[in-house]
This record gives structure tokens, C-alpha cells and sequence, in this order.
């Protein structure tokens, strides 16, 4: 961990965000918030080595379930309100060993007003929280569920009935309402670059800080493109980037940011 971060620093990138997959995953998603977990301790680790680097805890359920839900099932379907307070002890937890935000990705309802209570409720007033709020349940994020593990543990049930409708966009803008209420210090729109028209209407609505997260299966496809020699993979990556940028995004999650960091040191210009 500290050689990539190590990298990371020295290319210019200012933030990370950290995921975990734990040695052993449980109904529950107890390796969550385990104080010992690997997330905890890499975030300890970082702030040792890197105390200027900005760590961010993406907090979810889906890398330490054994069925791979974003939170706690009854037979078929996730119990929201079950969920909340494992949520909410995991935002603690990574903000107990270092972490800078939380970033909250489940989808529950009410989880920005939980983790802001708890938060809180031990002390840690000062760390914000970005909701990821305008998540579409997309097949986008294959190559992350692969990597996680969680992609052949559904089953027969999906993450339809708590990820949004790709085909409404005005959930979004009355879940990122929601998460604003709640106190969500910023909001999240993903995927990216086919959800642009998303976070333009969130950014006119709200004016609220908003992100993009550009996703793996995007990340994927530019690689393989490029690999292929389909496409220019700097020229199209920095359009992509600019892309979203246009589209009103205050901050950019993607695979591609060392990459990018990288280019623009070397002095790139599209």
C-alpha cells in the first residue's frame, strides 16, 4: 500500500478512496466495521506514511457480504432499517482510524442521517460525508464486482430494488434532495459519462458540490479500445475528463486518475 500511495503523491493525485476485501465475508458484513479490518488498518497506514493525503472510506456492505448486497438480507431483499446501524458503526470506524469523508454507496434509505448522527454522536463533527445519491443500478459496474466478488453471489435477487431505474432520471434528483436534508456535506451521480444529463439537471437544481464517478466499466472500456488500437486512450481519457467537468462536476472519482495526473505532468494538452 504506501508504494502505490507513494506513487500517487509524487504523480500529484490529492485524494483516494479506499475498498476492502476482507479475508473472510459473512452474512452480516461484520469485516465491515472491524476495527481490525483491512480497511482500518490501511487507512491508519496512510495517514503514518502520507499525512497530507486526503482518504476517503467508501462505505458499504457489498465487498464483506457473503451475498454480495450492499446491506443486511431478509430472504430476498435487503431490511433497510437493519442496515442503517452496521452503516452507520462502519463510518465510525473508518473515521475512527484516519479517514478524511465517508462516502456513503449502499443506497439505504435515511443512511446520510444515520452516519451524520453517529458520527457525530463520537466525535467527529468535522468529517464530512458524500453521499453517493444518484446511483443507477448499472451493468457498468462489472468489472468492480468481479473484483470484488460480489457478482456471482446475487443469486435470484438483484440491486434493482435499492440501486435506481436507469431509465428515470427524476429519482435522482428526489434522492439527492433526500441526502441533502439528511446533511450530506456533497452528493455523487454514477455512473459517469452516459449519466451526464443527470448531473447537469443536479447541478442546475441543487448547486450543490457534485461528483461523478467514472466507473470500471468505462475505465474498462477505454482500455480495452486502446489496447485494441481502436482509439487514442490519452485523447479520448482527457475528453471523457473534460466531459464531465462540462457537465458540472466539482470532482472526478475514476480509474483513470493516475493516468490523467500522470499526463498532465508530463505537460499534455488536449
Amino acid at each position: 500500500l504506501p508504494y502505490a500511495l507513494e506513487e500517487l503523491v509524487k504523480t500529484g493525485v490529492g485524494s483516494v478512496m479506499f475498498f476492502g476485501i476482507p479475508d473472510h465475508k459473512d452474512a452480516c458484513g461484520s469485516g465491515a466495521y472491524d476495527e481490525n479490518g483491512i480497511v482500518q488498518k490501511a487507512f491508519r497506514e496512510a495517514k503514518k506514511q502520507f499525512p497530507d493525503l486526503y482518504c476517503i472510506g467508501d462505505v458499504c456492505m457489498c465487498e464483506y457480504t457473503s451475498h454480495g448486497h450492499c446491506g443486511i438480507l431478509c430472504g430476498h431483499y435487503v431490511d433497510n432499517d437493519r442496515t442503517l446501524e452496521v452503516l452507520a458503526r462502519t463510518a465510525v470506524s473508518h473515521a475512527r482510524a484516519g479517514a478524511d469523508m465517508v462516502a456513503p454507496s449502499d443506497m439505504m434509505d435515511g443512511r446520510v442521517a444515520a452516519i451524520r448522527a453517529a458520527l457525530d454522536e463520537n466525535g467527529f463533527v468535522n468529517t464530512p460525508v458524500m453521499a453517493y445519491s444518484a446511483k443507477f443500478a448499472s451493468t457498468f459496474y462489472g468489472p468492480f464486482r468481479d473484483a470484488v466478488g460480489s457478482s456471482s453471489n446475487l443469486g435470484r435477487s438483484n440491486k434493482n430494488v435499492y440501486q435506481q431505474d436507469p431509465a428515470n432520471g427524476n429519482e435522482a434528483l428526489w434522492e439527492i434532495g433526500y441526502d441533502l436534508q439528511e446533511g450530506a456535506d456533497m452528493v455523487m451521480v454514477k455512473p459517469g459519462i452516459p449519466y451526464l444529463d443527470v448531473l447537469w439537471r443536479v447541478k442546475e437544481e441543487f448547486k450543490a458540490p457534485t461528483f461523478l464517478y467514472h466507473v470500471s466499466g468505462e475505465y474498462a472500456m477505454l482500455k480495452f479500445a486502446a489496447a485494441a488500437g481502436a482509439i487514442d486512450e490519452k485523447k479520448i481519457t482527457m475528453e471523457t475528463m473534460i466531459c464531465a467537468k462540462r457537465a458540472g462536476a466539482d470532482g472526478i472519482l475514476t480509474y483513470c486518475s493516475l493516468d490523467v495526473a500522470r499526463w498532465l505532468k508530463e505537460g499534455y494538452e488536449y
